[in-house]
């Protein structure tokens, strides 16, 4: 049987995580308070920022980055996209 969240990202209630998806208090209240949809959309999103900005998620500073744009896109309303960004056609 699948949980239940009322998904701060989306406003909604819907079905919950799996499995704590981050280390400490941040990826605890990812379980908590972000449905399955809101992680797929930072999963695509993170993609997008990785590809775009050449990072490396072997890099402490790079991980870092991410963590604080994983914050603000699940938790405060999003993020911007790289300058010069153009999404691929049909995306």
């Amino acid at each position: 049987m699948s949980r239940s969240v009322f998904c701060v990202y989306e406003q909604r209630d819907t079905e919950g995580l799996d499995f704590v998806p981050w280390p400490g208090e941040l990826g605890k209240r990812i379980y908590a308070e972000i449905g399955k949809a809101a992680w797929a959309a930072w999963l695509a999103h993170q993609t997008m920022l990785i590809n775009e900005n050449r990072l490396s998620p072997l890099d402490p500073k790079h991980r870092a980055f991410l963590e604080a744009e994983m914050r603000k896109f699940l938790f405060e309303g999003g993020t911007e996209r790289p300058a010069g960004y153009v999404p691929e056609a049909g995306a």
